[in-house]
């Protein structure tokens, strides 16, 4: 039914910008390089030149406007419920997608339905499960230049995790095959530049010059980590670097990621403190990934990891091998305490096997966009945590302790969740059933008013009856007014109308008529 009447109403508007596509536009100017979803009762609609790429792209139907006009629009839309499956389809075909949401109930919109843009999903930038790739971090570089230095950082908002260095161009490339990002933010100024220099080898989205500023940088992050100096972070001497990590945090802040509090700090990439491989060498050595059909790569033989958080970090180990011999020295000590002792590794695993992926469960979960069943898995990645410090603490070597010691269980956060979310809730927010008795006196009343909502009218009703002195007062119900108080025609006369009113149950102004 809302399909129909959105093209009723674009078939109506042919010759004039309908109040809806006025605001479809203005969405739309304000993303120009992103196929906009836009949502129209149950369904996310595109438009145009979206339309044609999404319907070519998801394999949907591709309908037109058809009024005789030359103004023909191509529609291409598909259900909200199925957000989840076409949306990472757009994504890894190298598209941003803006969702733009209804922020009203249409039922209670005195004109046209209240509309946003809650999230911009691009190649580089995403939360969902489904977009992301599980064992493989998602990063979002940034690239600058100037008299021959350049700088780059990444960042991937989905842990947290944010890099930044700087120097010539040859370092530049060994670090972007190392990391591999998703996507790229370069200047417009070295379109030419960087498209011969990377042959189109990654998705890239170009932004203004001024984007890529030292002060504008460094006034950003000193403002986002509320730090003076960013001498605390090692950077402050990378003024291409911090150019690079202030575009990335105003490009995420301008396209509506602005609760970025998971992202606590920044680190510099020490050139000095690994084997730098160039991409010939990863490919060759078939390093992270096969060269023919089929094949199998180192990664796919070493890892045996239990959490996907292990495998990204595996995946960073193999691409950057370290120099430093004291902690290749440490890792190895590592690798052969849990060799000897099968028990304490056996016990190391057990809680490994729970703890999930808490290092994008805790970013989801500060940026707002975690669901009630993610926080559950929270609560109990926390408890496992808290077993793996208790087992570290036990044992008697020095480098456990070290480990020990960087371990947050989180009581009180654990603690708040056990207490106030129940044990079993529904996957969404919106739809209640989520929050313990006891948290809340109000919902605690209104919850027993609805499950006990027969027992609460007819406590109305007898306590109204006392009041009147009227035995035949009854409830009714209807779409328009919701429930109220009604009173046979006999004893009407004998009740101000005032008092009705203030006794309607919805707060809707209703006389007996």
């Amino acid at each position: 039914m809302a399909k129909k009447n959105l093209q009723v109403a674009l078939i109506e508007g042919a010759d004039r910008e309908t109040p809806m596509m006025k605001q479809y536009n203005q969405f739309k100017a304000q993303y120009p390089g992103a196929i906009l979803l836009f949502r129209v009762g149950d369904f996310y609609e595109t438009f145009g030149e979206d339309a044609i790429k999404a319907s070519q792209i998801l394999g949907i139907t591709l309908t037109k406007r058809h009024n005789g006009s030359s103004s023909e629009t191509e529609l291409a839309g598909f259900p909200h419920h199925s957000l989840e499956v076409y949306l990472p389809k757009l994504v890894k075909a190298g598209q941003r997608v803006a969702i733009c949401d209804q922020l009203e109930d249409p039922r209670f919109a005195k004109k046209i339905v209240k509309r946003g843009v809650t999230e911009l999903v691009t190649p580089g930038v995403a939360y969902n499960d489904t977009v992301l790739e599980a064992k493989r971090n998602n990063y979002l570089a940034s690239l600058c230049t100037l008299k021959g230095a350049w700088g780059i950082a990444l960042i991937d908002i989905s842990t947290g995790e944010f890099l930044t260095t700087e120097g010539n161009q040859e370092y530049i490339d060994k670090l972007l095959q190392s990391f591999l990002p998703a996507e790229v933010l370069v200047s417009r100024a070295l379109r030419n530049e960087w498209t011969e220099w990377t042959q189109d080898q990654y998705s890239t989205y170009y932004l203004e010059d001024w984007f890529f500023q030292t002060s504008f940088g460094d006034d950003l992050l000193k403002r986002h980590f509320k730090v003076q100096t960013l001498k605390g972070f090692g950077i402050a001497d990378l003024p291409q670097g911090i150019a690079a990590a202030g575009a990335i945090l105003h490009y995420l802040s301008e396209n509506n990621h602005k609760d970025l509090r998971h992202i606590a700090g920044i680190s510099r990439i020490e050139e000095e403190r690994y084997v730098w491989l160039d991409k010939f060498t990863i490919r060759n050595l078939e390093l992270l990934a096969p060269q023919q059909a089929g094949g199998v790569a180192l990664m796919d033989i070493l890892d045996n990891t239990l959490t996907n958080m292990g495998a990204r970090l595996l995946r960073k180990w193999i691409a950057l091998p370290l120099k430093d011999k004291n902690r290749i020295e440490e890792r190895l000590a590592i690798v052969e305490i849990l060799y000897q002792d099968s028990e304490f590794l056996e016990q190391i695993q057990d809680s490994l096997r729970h703890v999930g992926d808490v290092e994008r469960l805790i970013s989801k979960v500060s940026s707002r966009r975690a669901k009630p069943r993610e926080v559950l898995q929270l609560k109990k990645a926390l408890l496992q945590i808290a077993n793996l410090k208790k087992t570290l603490e036990a044992q008697t070597h020095t480098l456990l302790h070290k480990f020990s010691n960087q371990l947050n269980p989180c009581e009180y956060l654990a603690e708040k969740i056990e207490k106030e979310l129940l044990d079993e809730v529904k996957a969404v927010t919106n739809e209640g059933g989520l929050i313990k008795s006891g948290v809340n006196t109000e919902l605690d009343e209104l919850r027993d008013m609805v499950q006990n909502s027969k027992d609460y009218l007819e406590k109305v009703r007898q306590n109204a009856a006392i009041e009147t002195g009227i035995a035949s007062l009854k409830i009714e119900y209807n779409k328009v007014f919701g429930y109220y108080l009604e009173v046979s025609n006999a004893n009407k006369h004998k009740v101000p109308k005032a008092w009705i009113r203030k006794q309607t149950l919805t707060g809707a102004e209703r006389y007996i008529t």
